[in-house]
This record gives C-alpha cells, structure tokens and sequence, in this order.
C-alpha cells in the first residue's frame, strides 16, 4: 500500500474532541493511520504541513451555480474551483439555473459537468416546484433518485400556503428534506436592504425583519402539522433564533443556518450605496448579527456561503437595481477568520458549522478519523492575503472587500483521498 503523509499539522476536528499535531496517512481514499505509521507499505508522498490546520472538508448548504443558463456569470467548473479556495469539498447547488433544476436531465446535466471538472462534487438541490413558479409540484421522488439530496423553491415564493403545505405532506410521505425560505413576499416587496435607520437615512426602501419573521412562523406551524423533515436556508434575524429554538424544544425536526455575509457584515456596510452589499436575505442589524454568531457558537446554526456570482455589469446600476448578491467562495475563509481573529466566532464552532453539522443533516460522513473517507482540506491562518479581482477562482466580481489584507488561505483540498486543489 502507498501512502500519502501529511506530517506537522494540526489536526483539527472538533465533532471527534481532536486538535493535536500529528501526522495522518492515507491510501485508497481513506484515512489509514493518525498519529502511527502504518504497519505496512511505503510512503508516496509527503507534505509538510507544519504551521497548518487539517479540517474535515466544508459542506456549503447554499451556493448558486450560474451553470447551466448563466455562463457570463459562471461555470460549474469555475465556481466549484472557487469553492475549493474555501475549503469546501461538497457543494448544495441551489436550483434557480435555467433551465430550473426541475426535472432529472438538467440534475445529470449539472452532475456530469460538476464530474467534468473535477473539483469541489455538487449535491444537487432539486425545485420543489416545476419551474419555481410555486404552483405545481415537481417530481420529488424522481428528482432524489438521480441523485438530488434535498428539495428547495430557492427564494421563489409558493402560490399560497396550500400549495407550500400539499408539498411539506408529499415531502412527509415519502421522508424527503426539504430547505425552505422564511421570506413573505408581499412584505419584503419593493424592499432592496434591512427596514432600519441606514436605510430611512439612504432613502432606500427597506425588508422589514417581519418579512422572515412571519414567513417562518407559517413555516415552522406547517412542518409541525405534517411532520416534514425542514432546513430553514439562510435566517437573518435574531428572533429566527429564538423561534428555531422554541420550535426544537417543542420536538420539531428543523435545522437551519445563516450566510457568511450576515455573521460579518450589518446594514452600515450599504452606506455609500454600495451594491456589493445587496444581499439576500439583507445584511441586518448589529443586534441580529450578534444573536447569529452567538447561535453559531452554540451549536444551532450551520454556516453557508450563500455564494451568488455576478458579473461586474450587474453591480453598476443604482444600489435598488443592482442584481443581489455577493461572490463570496474566493473570500470564504479570510472573511470567516477574521470573526475568528476577533473572538466573536469560535474555531471550533466555525469548523463544526461548516463541516459535520452539515454532513449530519444531510445523513453523510465527513470526520477525520481512522477508517473515513479523506474529504479535507489543509487551511494556513497566518498567511496574508491581498484581495484581488485578478486572482479570484470564480468568474463573479462581485466581492465585498476588493483591495483587503486578510489573514488565511486554503492551501490544498482533498476529496476521496484525491489532491484535487
């Protein structure tokens, strides 16, 4: 047997209590040894990662794959390089493609072309809806059985809530999980940042905190009455918090988690008008951005990129006009541990976050131990980083700190034990 070593990192996996310098071996795709050279056989390769963090590979629960529909914007090859530049090694692509990801050929479409390119492995989500319209049911079943590992309407609202419950009950039926929204239309309508004093002071409409609110409270009655298994996508408000926690501790299955932007950022960033920051869910409140991070410490929140590339064109308009959302994969991690470098987010809960909480909800293995499959990634804190448009992974200009110094870089992602960035 021939080994790759990667000898002097710090191991870190904070699921399994490990966080020790040691070295790890591994051939055919799995971990073979920690901590003891393998009995038998002889080492192929070697990487010195002294100095360097050896994480379970990252689980992004939320990214838009511009591909197919969108090339301008990006490739599924371009944009899951990019998602190894954040350590990621498995990548929820979010079904707002065009075509919409509704029906078995595009899912095999967007898998053979995520095979294609050999890097970070897409799990599809598919529409629960045909066409995201929120009015006739998709083929769910069909759309698990060519590989989708969720159902999602994306930020596509449902027709009513008839139709959102008859779904949760087909969903039910047959144990599919669902990633849902919390976004009423009718109040987010008009609406282009958070409903609060930057936006009275800009002029700019604003998304009251209540547009999540009540949608999540119709939600979390309606996962209740069917039983569905539910993941709400991308919460923004610290009463969402209090509201997932009740529903828990009331016996409901649901999880949920929040974008990066909205652990780092608050609505101050839009001063200036500054489109970079049009998100959505919209950049909140200090307050929230607090109630988030700490729900993330705790345990209750999964972090996901929410990774929207765009082209620099469709940032130029005026801040209301400008298409939302931010390319985040390429700034991932000095953006994440700069929260860390500040103690407002702890290590271990960032690793958690993005690794095995994911991997539980979605019923796969992602660990360093001996005997797991190698999906990991070897992460440099200390090395400085330069933000720049020219050196971006994904095709999206659309950064929210071009011309930053920041601390941390992926240096190498395995996934199956391969050396795939």
């Amino acid at each position: 047997m021939r080994y790759l070593h990667i000898t002097n990192a710090r191991v870190l996996d904070p699921a399994l209590g490990l966080d020790q310098v040691i070295d790890v071996y591994v051939a055919d795709g799995r971990i073979q040894a920690i901590g003891h050279k393998p009995h038998a056989g002889e080492i192929e390769h070697s990487i010195d990662a002294s100095g360097q963090w050896l994480v379970p590979g990252f689980i992004d629960l939320g990214a838009h794959l511009p591909e197919p529909g969108y090339p301008h914007k990006g490739t599924i090859g371009s944009e899951t390089q990019a998602a190894c530049a954040a350590g990621f090694t498995h990548v929820c692509a979010l079904p707002d493609s065009k075509p919409v990801a509704d029906s078995p050929a595009v899912i095999k479409l967007i898998q053979e072309k995520a095979n294609q390119a050999g890097y970070a492995r897409v799990l599809p989500l598919g529409a629960l809806t045909q066409g995201l319209e929120g009015e006739q049911l998709a083929n769910m079943v069909s759309l698990t059985e060519v590989g989708c590992v969720a159902l999602s309407n994306a930020r596509a609202p449902f027709k009513d809530s008839y139709v959102l419950r008859r779904v949760m009950e087909y969903a039910a039926t047959y144990d599919l999980l669902l990633f849902l929204t919390a976004n009423d239309a009718a109040l987010a309508a008009g609406g282009c940042m958070h409903e609060g004093p930057t936006a009275t002071r800009l002029g700019l409409a604003g998304v009251p905190e209540t547009a999540e609110t009540v949608a999540l409270a119709q939600l979390l009655l309606l996962i209740e009455q069917t039983g569905v298994r539910a993941h709400i996508s991308q919460i923004s408000c610290a009463r969402s918090v209090r509201m997932l926690n009740h529903a828990r501790q009331q016996g409901l299955r649901v999880t949920a988690d929040v974008a990066l932007a909205n652990l780092v950022y608050t609505d101050e960033a839009v001063t200036g008008y500054n489109s970079q920051f049009h998100a959505q869910p919209p950049l909140r409140s200090e307050h929230d951005r607090q109630a988030l991070l700490a729900a993330v410490n705790a345990g209750e929140l999964c972090i996901s990129s929410n990774h929207r590339p765009h082209e620099i064109a469709a940032k130029k308009a005026p801040f209301s006009d400008a298409e939302a959302g931010m390319s985040l994969f390429d700034v991932f991690i000095p953006l994440a541990l700069q929260l860390v470098e500040r103690g407002e987010l702890q290590l271990s809960a960032l690793i958690q976050a993005c690794s095995s909480q994911p991997a539980q909800l979605l019923g796969m293995e992602q660990r360093l131990s001996e005997g797991a499959t190698f999906n990991a990634a070897l992460i440099n804190p200390n090395s400085q980083v330069t933000i720049s448009r020219r050196a971006l992974k994904s095709r999206g200009g659309n950064i929210p700190c071009p011309g930053e110094t920041l601390n941390g870089h992926v240096s190498a992602v395995f996934i199956g034990g391969r050396h795939v960035f």
